[in-house]
């Protein structure tokens, strides 16, 4: 399957989103909250769900096959 730049931009920005969301959660799992309703930890758990859940969108706009969504040609989606 040939990919276009937009997909492989989009790649990289997904692994970057999935890396930086496993170090914010292992930031939270480090971070020693003073009092039981810590923002600072609050923050760093909605870091994690917001780039995971990012990084999953990037994901799959990455492996999408968009050949004969953006040609428009009939082609590649007709089955033999």
């Amino acid at each position: 399957m040939e990919r276009h730049l937009g997909q492989k931009i989009a790649l990289f920005f997904a692994v970057l989103c999935y890396l930086t969301a496993v170090g914010f959660a292992v930031a939270s799992l480090l971070y020693e909250s003073s009092r039981p309703n810590d923002p600072v930890h609050a923050s760093l758990m909605a870091s994690v769900i917001f780039l995971s859940g990012s990084a999953i969108v990037l994901h799959v706009i990455a492996r999408t096959r968009l050949k004969g969504l953006i040609t428009l040609q009939d082609s590649e989606n007709k089955r033999n």
